[in-house]
């Protein structure tokens, strides 16, 4: 299997553990809490998470921090949640420089409310912002916004089976300026949506488009940071796969048309009929998925040989045609593991297995979850507890 580059994890407890370190919560502790004159009554949102809808409801309040180049980042706050008031000249709205992550957090069995890896994202975070142009955030410092946020609006935390709190981090170049060079004034935010079951009915698999003509990204290009641009760049192809009766769309490499790369916003893998498990190696234009990251973790804890590789289109056309493709499933945060049951393109139009979710799909998907929300043991100390 490929290495990855770990992130440094220094401070934040012994794996396993899930304890903040003394240095998470000093930095907590910075932040000033500006609660909300009008707070959403228990009864409005009792109703809200009954059956909350991904990304469009979202809590009373959100984490903030503010970068200038001659001072660093400065001024950590939570604050109620609304609108950013933006000069017309604000730099991200006419050069996009800006990012953003990912991530849930999780209420347990006992009321605890707990996170998933997430020094992986704050790591991400950096390095997209090195790529962007835009100043690193430090890894205790985007563990603390994100918890300081969660504590502050704690009950906006469903109970729900399969629900969650969905956490968006993310940075913008905030100085009014028209030129093109690296913003001198950039904010960091953190704001949060509840969200139940991505499956509400079950989980069921998706059929793919793989389209060759268009690439979310290039080599060279912005492909392994999660910025705007690459999902923007997505959308077009999703909107043309839709209207063929697609649920999503799988991207090709931008340099020779003929390797899979990934999804619009989701990894990719393929399951052999020997057993192993392949995904796409990150060439740098590939966004590196902590989903991705934890799966080839435990599909090699099950004695699975995991393959990091180049994967042509041929060979998947190949494989499932032979059956020696035996599953294929995509991975992010919001869905976790979906079960994918058709793939087709300009040539070809195949049934992955018998179209139901494999078996192995099944399996990791089950123990991921069931980690994150505290019903199987943390073996390799991924969880966080935020409150």
């Amino acid at each position: 299997m490929t290495s990855t580059t770990e992130p440094t994890t220094a401070g934040l407890g012994a794996a396993g553990a899930g304890i903040l370190s003394q240095d998470i919560e000093e930095i907590a502790s910075l932040f000033s809490v500006s609660r909300t004159d009008a707070p959403t009554s228990d009864d409005e949102r009792a109703a809200m998470l009954e059956s909350p809808k991904f990304g469009t409801v979202f809590s009373d309040h959100m984490a903030r921090v503010s970068w200038r180049r001659d001072e660093g980042w400065v001024h950590r706050r939570v604050e109620p949640y609304g609108p950013l008031r933006l000069d017309p000249a604000t730099a991200v709205l006419h050069y996009g420089q800006e990012i953003f992550e990912g991530m849930k957090a999780y209420r347990h069995a006992d009321g605890a409310v707990w996170t998933f890896r997430p020094e992986e994202n704050a790591a991400r975070l950096a390095r997209s912002a090195h790529r962007l142009a835009l100043p690193a955030l430090p890894v205790d410092d985007f563990i603390a916004a994100c918890a300081v946020l969660v504590r502050t609006d704690i009950d906006w935390v469903p109970s729900s089976p399969d629900s969650s709190l969905y956490l968006r981090p993310f940075m913008f170049a905030s100085e009014p300026f028209l030129g093109v060079r690296p913003s001198n004034e950039v904010e960091f935010l953190v704001i949060a949506s509840p969200s139940g079951a991505y499956f509400a009915g079950g989980v069921k698999p998706v059929s793919i488009w793989v389209d060759a003509e268009y690439h979310r990204t290039g080599p060279g290009g912005t492909g392994a940071a999660k910025c705007g641009g690459n999902y923007a760049a997505s959308l077009l192809p999703q909107e043309e796969a839709a209207a063929k009766g697609f649920d999503q769309v799988c991207f090709l490499d931008g340099a020779s048309n003929t390797y899979l790369e990934e999804l619009g916003g989701m990894n990719v893998f393929l399951v052999m009929d020997d057993g192993s498990v392949h995904t796409p190696e990150l060439t740098g234009s590939i966004l590196e998925g902590v989903t991705r990251s934890s799966i080839l973790r435990l599909a090699a804890d099950h004695g699975r040989d995991v393959v990091e590789r180049r994967i042509p289109l041929s060979d998947l056309v190949e494989g499932l045609g032979s059956g020696r493709v035996t599953e294929v499933f995509a991975c992010g945060t919001a869905a976790v593991v979906t079960p994918v049951g058709r793939m087709a393109g300009e040539t070809f139009d195949a049934t992955v297995g018998d179209g139901q979710p494999g078996e192995l799909t099944t399996t990791i998907r089950q123990e991921l979850t069931d980690i994150q929300y505290g019903r199987a043991a943390d073996r390799h100390g991924w969880m966080r507890r935020l409150a």
